[in-house]
């Protein structure tokens, strides 16, 4: 309530002011008999200080009724100055809050009619100063009302800009929110989903090698100690990074591993009991460092997922390369859960990657097998 009190008293002091103004030059004696009005000529003298307290909101009327005032006591051979004054203030009125093509043909039409009836009050002297001074009192007061509402439209751009501004940015914080949670969400798969699966295969072989097998048990049960340390560890890694807020530490957990380390990843597999055919890896074209990462992350994904969601006997991983690019294939055996390869967070991910690399990426499942296909682009002998 405060608030909008403070914002009407300028209003109400500048009601006030042109009022009084008004009424003081249509009773002010002046000794030029000229501006002087008599009798019924107060009328049409004093009628524009009413007039102007609804300036606001009909302008243009008010500008109209008070050019008619000022016409009447012309025609009565009066220079009124207390309607040429408020003829000032409505056309600051008419340039403050109508269109500028509007008030510029308002107030151009009104300041040749208020010219045309001062020159016959002053027995056809265009040019003398005591009209010439109102005709400039109305031109300063169009002026003044062009620039208030240049003005305001200013501040209100620079307040939509802000606002703008203020939404960009916080669009711009919520979209790297969301990257980073997508970033987490593939170190959690990319680093910790692949140690669970060896762990859990592993732990079957133990459970059903235990009283035939002991050494097979004992080693599953190692290969089982060695991948929860691991995950352990890739944990706290990305644990420690979440808390962190030095953005200097905003870092992958681990160097990217590319193709060169497939030899110890076929190892781990075959180790955990996978039977791993492998065609096509004796010299395998260069891939650029994105493309390489995302070559070794696609091994992982369809190994882990032979395991997971195929019947966990077999795999085979087929390399062809050709000109331009290298493909992999991934294929085991189908089982009810492959359906769950297909959904799940895993080939999303890797589709992302994939395609940050520049390559491509399908996958089929027919009921006898899963097959994962990946294209990345290779780099040509000018490039190296």
């Amino acid at each position: 309530m405060s608030t909008n009190r403070a914002s009407r008293s300028p209003a109400v002091l500048g009601d006030i002011s042109a009022v009084a103004v008004i009424v003081l030059l249509g009773v002010l004696p002046f000794p030029d008999e000229t501006f002087r009005a008599h009798g019924w000529q107060l009328v049409p003298a004093l009628l524009p200080a009413a007039a102007l307290l609804l300036r606001r909101r009909a302008s243009l009327a008010v500008l109209g009724l008070t050019l008619i005032c000022n016409t009447v006591l012309a025609a009565a051979g009066v220079l009124g100055a207390s309607t040429l004054m408020a003829l000032a203030i409505a056309a600051y009125a008419v340039t403050d809050r109508l269109s500028r093509t509007t008030a510029l043909v308002t107030v151009a039409a009104t300041v040749v009619i208020v010219f045309t009836t001062n020159m016959l009050v002053l027995g056809g002297e265009p040019f003398d100063s005591r009209a010439m001074q109102f005709l400039a009192f109305i031109v300063v007061g169009a002026a003044l009302g062009a620039a208030a509402r240049s003005r305001r439209e200013y501040t209100t751009m620079m307040s939509e800009r802000v606002e703008r501004a203020e939404r960009s940015r916080e669009d711009e914080a919520r979209r790297r929110v969301a990257e980073e949670r997508v970033s987490i969400a593939r170190d959690l798969h990319d680093l910790v989903a692949h140690q669970i699966s060896v762990i859990s295969l592993n732990a079957g072989v133990a459970s059903a090698a235990v009283e035939t097998s002991p050494e097979r048990a004992r080693e599953a049960l190692a290969t089982i100690r060695s991948a929860s340390r691991t995950v352990l560890s890739d944990i706290g890694a990305l644990l420690a990074l979440l808390r962190s807020d030095d953005p200097g530490e905003l870092r992958t957990l681990r160097p990217q591993s590319g193709l060169a380390e497939r030899g110890t990843l076929f190892d781990r597999f075959r180790n955990s009991g996978l039977n791993l055919h492998v065609t096509g890896d004796g010299k395998l074209p260069v891939l650029t460092p994105a493309a390489d990462h995302a070559a070794h992350l696609a091994l992982l994904e369809g190994l882990t997922n032979a395991v997971k969601h195929g019947d966990g006997s077999r795999a085979t991983v087929e390399f062809v390369p050709t000109t331009g690019s290298l493909t992999i294939t991934i294929t085991n055996p189908a089982s009810g859960e492959t359906d769950g390869a297909r959904s799940g967070h895993g080939l999303r991910g890797l589709g992302e990657r994939v395609a940050a690399a520049g390559g491509h990426i399908e996958s089929a499942h027919t009921s006898a097998a899963f097959r994962l296909r990946v294209e990345l682009p290779t780099v040509s002998p000018d490039q190296r």
